[in-house]
């Protein structure tokens, strides 16, 4: 072998790759591993102390030489150099170094040692693809709720990575979802929103022990469940109208759009729903309409309506109070909207004064109605003109109320007046009474010429109709009969006498008054039978 580092003749490796060959069926001492782009280190075995010459090849289809001690003999390429005489450092690694790597160390005897060299690559970059619903214009990925999403995951690796999926919700864990060797697709179906948060994608060379991850964050958005709700109200502190629109329930908050119906004219557009309209944009009956939009759908948004209206009030026109009592005026405030704000008002002077609470004024108001109580009315303080007024953007209403004081009446005296006209009017209509009954009457009586005196007799009807056919048939009978009854006047006197019982029951004497009847009908009898025989007798 010539001087100055010719290569080996082919004889010698030829001999060397059969002796190469036998000790590669016996097995491997080491394993080295590199990384591409980087610098390695291959050690001659692992004996210390002195050593002899060394030689390294690499094994291919045939023994390959690379580098030895012999400083007669050039490496094969730059890139090789030895450490310490006897290890193989080899810089800038590519794939195309992975091999087996033999070194012969020629001492007392010679050796082989035998290395594979393995060579990493990557991960260098990740590809996470996420099929989602959309892309926010910062690049987060969002899903509607219940949809389907799609996971896919890749990277460029020598050997192919081992990948590993991991998720964190907000303020939480991570927890992993596996990992598979071979598989790096995976599919969420009906997402929900506890599913929302950062999804890493992990790549790991088993070979380096090199990783690299992605994290990707998703959001499950959704639309509110129910309709959308709208209302109007008067500004706090100004006359103004403030337009809400309200669609609660979904994520993220929808867009609000107030438009005038009809005609379609933009009132205002924002994230809060909220808008203020002053005095000249507002009438009477005017429609105003609130529509919503989500990100997500539906497609057509929701809608909602007000229509806003002027005040109407009610009220008594005039109220009357007694001097040191108590009177309410009642206001009542009816088809406003948005709801009118109510004030009391003393019409003294310009401008009128508002009425707040006091010990003498209680302000009270449920709804849409008001009273204002005064106490202890005064005609100097109280007496006039009280206003109700309803406030609303739409238009204001007042009413005026009289409120007239006077002195408290005499209640003894008028009592006592209507008791005594009662008691008159009694008296005046027992007395009527008294006067026409046809139970009581006035009668003389002046039958058969006997002087007698006026008394009252009690009678009824039918002993009355019977005297007055006694009197026809003694007008009938005439003179003829003139001397029988005056020979019979003698019977006549028990007659008188039940007059007389009759007169004491008149005079009050209760017991006599049922015998006076008695008597008078059985006399009564009797002198029909008396008749009757008188009649019968001969002439």
């Amino acid at each position: 072998m010539a001087a100055g580092g010719s290569a080996p003749e082919p004889r010698v490796l030829v001999c060397l790759g059969a002796l190469l060959a036998g000790w590669v069926a016996v097995g491997l001492e080491a394993v080295v591993i590199g990384e591409v782009h980087e610098n390695v280190t291959l050690h001659c075995g692992n004996i210390s102390g002195l050593r002899g010459q060394v030689t390294w090849y690499r094994n291919n289809s045939e023994p390959v030489f690379l580098l030895s001690s012999n400083s007669s003999l050039r490496p094969a390429e730059p890139r090789f150099s030895l450490v310490d005489a006897t290890s193989l450092h080899i810089e800038s690694l590519s794939l195309g170094d992975e091999g087996i790597y033999t070194c012969q160390e020629i001492l007392n005897v010679t050796q082989w040692f035998q290395v594979w060299l393995q060579v990493a690559s990557g991960p260098y970059q990740i590809e996470v693809h996420i099929v989602a619903t959309g892309t926010l214009p910062n690049g987060t990925l969002y899903a509607a709720r219940g949809s389907q999403v799609d996971f896919s995951c890749n990277s460029s690796s020598r050997p192919p990575p081992v990948v590993e999926w991991w998720f964190q919700a907000l303020n939480s864990s991570s927890e992993s979802f596996g990992h598979n060797l071979t598989v790096n697709f995976f599919s969420l179906l009906l997402i929900s929103p506890n599913l929302q948060g950062n999804y890493t994608c992990l790549a790991l060379n088993q070979l380096s022990k090199r990783h690299r991850k992605v994290t990707t964050e998703l959001l499950v958005y959704y639309p509110p469940p129910s309709a959308p709700q709208c209302w109007a109200q008067m500004a706090s502190g100004s006359f103004m109208l403030q337009l809400t629109c309200r669609w609660d329930g979904g994520y993220p908050d929808p867009d609000f759009l107030w438009i005038e119906e009809p005609g379609g004219v933009i009132v205002g557009k924002s994230k809060l729903g909220v808008e203020m309209l002053s005095e000249s944009q507002l009438s009477d009956g005017k429609k105003f309409k609130c529509v919503t939009s989500h990100i997500v759908g539906p497609e057509s948004g929701a809608s909602c309506m007000v229509q806003i209206r002027g005040p109407s009030l009610l009220s008594e026109p005039m109220k009357t109070c007694f001097t040191g009592g108590n009177v309410t005026l009642t206001c009542q405030v009816s088809g406003a909207y948005p709801p009118a704000k109510i004030l009391w008002l003393r019409n003294l002077t310009q401008p009128e004064v508002i009425i707040q609470p006091s010990s003498r004024h209680l302000i009270t108001q449920d709804g849409q109605n008001s009273t204002l109580t005064i106490h202890n009315c005064s005609q100097d303080l109280d007496e006039g003109y009280y206003i109700c007024r309803a406030d609303s953007p739409v238009g204001v209403r007042e009413m005026e109320i009289w409120l007239s004081v006077k002195e408290p009446l005499n209640i003894g005296g008028i009592v006592g007046t209507i008791v005594s006209l009662l008691l008159l009017g009694l008296a005046i209509i027992s007395g009527l009474l008294l006067h026409y009954s046809p139970v009581f009457c006035w009668k003389g009586n002046t039958s058969r010429g006997q002087n007698m005196d006026d008394v009252m007799v009690l009678v009824d009807s039918e002993e009355e109709e019977e005297e007055e056919e006694e009197e026809e048939e003694d007008a009938a009978v005439g003179e003829q009969e003139g001397a029988r009854e005056r020979e019979e006047l003698p019977k006549e006197i028990p007659k008188q006498d039940h007059i007389h019982r009759v007169t004491a029951l008149v005079n009050g004497n209760i017991e006599q008054m049922g015998n006076g009847f008695q008597d008078l009908q059985d006399d009564s009898s009797e002198e029909q039978s008396d008749i009757v025989q008188e009649e019968d007798r001969p002439v």
